[in-house]
């Protein structure tokens, strides 16, 4: 399975910028999130395991992953992963990489 699924903010704001909608989840907490966010839906890293079900249509598809700094959405990506989800992109240096461009 392939796993090095890390996209930089650069491609992530590619994304962003398209016409097409992504499936961006936004591992931080509720009031990180409400001081800033990306538009992402909130999943805080500790309501993942129990939040499997709502990302069950997403299977097959292309699933972004972001918080602070990464390290967070990194244990999310794997968490993922390991529950057979196979297209899911770390965004390298969260959101505060992501407010520096």
């Amino acid at each position: 399975m392939e796993t090095n699924f890390d996209i930089t903010v650069e491609e992530l704001k590619k994304l962003l910028e398209g016409n097409e909608p992504i499936n961006l989840i936004d591992v931080r907490n509720p009031d990180e999130y409400e001081e800033d966010n990306l538009g992402g839906t909130l999943i805080p890293l500790g309501d993942l395991p129990d939040s499997l079900d709502q990302l069950e249509s997403l299977r097959g598809q292309d699933i972004y992953i972001h918080c602070r700094s990464g390290a967070r959405s990194a244990r999310a990506k794997q968490l993922l992963l390991s529950e057979g989800f196979d297209k899911v992109h770390n965004v390298t240096g969260g959101i505060m990489a992501y407010r520096e461009l």
